[in-house]
């Protein structure tokens, strides 16, 4: 299956650069899978489009301060004194780091893109915020501007990256973050810091949407998965099946576990918010073994990539955002709804103006 054929136009026009300052006001494009049929709706019908036993799953992952913008010493660490003033290039050079996983078993390491990637090499040095409050040395390089670094021990890492770091905005928006993004790019129920970026379908959620839903007796839980390279990594590969998934920090809880196995047992529909949380659910049932539509919980590191021909053993309805073109997030929502009513769709979608990525509008597959 070639990656090309998950492409489609978008006019630049209509990538979001601005969230709407009512998160409920997006729009909403239905599609019945049965019948190819489309609506377009308000976001604010969601839950009158939800059945009175569905589980609805949320992933409660929260986005911290990711990206880092700093400068590097272009020498190779052993060589370079922040005291000789001979070393004219210590602390030469722009560079701009991601954060996308930190590495099991050691706090201080973690796997990020940096820019420029192909000056930035190993040894090197990189200091961030005034008086190099954070730094860190490259232990090793990737392709496509991956790297390994690790930091110098900070009495509280995340406490400087609030002061040091900035919102990852995705690199199709346009502009600088602001103060506003640190919490409009965050879902309204978000808790557990580790995202590298907002799990977006759930940006349109209120308290009073939420609060809609339970007035309905609908069921929710939570599980949660930390967007990093998994998520929102290009694709270089020109087979689908040449891919291989970067993988992503995930917990799914008894609690959650035991939810939705009770509503598999009694065949009730599980309705998957984003599809970080398709993943997260699919990954955890595959765990089980053989065919079983089961959910283990616990916690680890997911990998699963999902394209046409999966067999889907959770997700029975997905609330979803409009995703690149030739993106392994299309591919998931591909092989959920059909690739060419997908398509279609999304060819409806920008004839009529939508909103796209992660600030836009959205999409409900059932």
């Amino acid at each position: 299956m070639l990656v090309s054929e998950f492409d489609y136009h978008l006019p630049e026009e209509l990538i979001a650069q601005e969230p709407l300052a009512d998160r409920a006001a997006s729009r909403l494009l239905h599609l019945e899978r049965s019948s190819g049929n489309l609506r377009d709706v308000c976001f604010r019908d969601f839950p009158r489009l939800l059945r009175p036993d569905d589980l609805l799953v949320f992933n409660n992952t929260r986005v911290f301060p990711a990206r880092l913008y700093g400068r590097r010493s272009g020498l190779k660490a052993q060589r370079v004194s922040p005291h000789n003033p001979a070393s004219r290039d210590f602390l030469q050079g722009r560079v701009e780091v991601l954060l996308t996983r930190q590495i099991p078993g050691d706090p201080n390491q973690w796997e990020c893109l940096v820019h420029p990637g192909r000056k930035i090499g190993t040894g090197e040095k990189l200091f961030f915020g005034e008086n190099n409050e954070l730094q860190a040395e490259v232990l090793s390089r990737g392709d496509f501007g991956e790297r390994k670094i690790r930091f110098q021990p900070s009495p509280d890492f995340f406490a400087a990256l609030e002061r040091v770091g900035h919102v990852p905005l995705p690199p199709y928006i346009d502009r600088a973050d602001r103060p506003e993004d640190r919490e409009r790019y965050q879902t309204v129920y978000a808790r557990e810091r580790g995202s590298a970026a907002a799990p977006t379908a759930g940006l349109h959620f209120t308290p009073e949407i939420l609060s809609s839903i339970r007035q309905r007796g609908i069921e929710t839980t939570e599980i949660t998965l930390h967007v990093g390279l998994g998520t929102f990594q290009p694709v270089h590969a020109q087979r689908v099946e040449d891919h291989k998934l970067h993988r992503e920090a995930y917990l799914v809880s008894d609690e959650a576990a035991g939810a939705m196995n009770r509503a598999l047992q009694a065949q009730r529909r599980i309705v998957a918010v984003g599809t970080t949380t398709v993943r997260t659910l699919e990954y955890a049932a595959s765990r089980a073994g053989g065919k079983t539509n089961q959910v283990t919980p616990g916690s680890g590191e997911a990998e699963l990539f999902i394209y046409p021909g999966y067999m889907f053993r959770v997700a029975g309805a997905i609330l979803t955002n409009f995703h690149l073109p030739q993106s392994t997030l299309l591919m998931l929502v591909c092989a959920f709804g059909g690739k060419d009513r997908v398509l279609s769709a999304y060819q409806h979608a920008v004839e009529r103006g939508y909103r796209f990525y992660s600030y836009g509008d959205c999409m409900f597959l059932e």
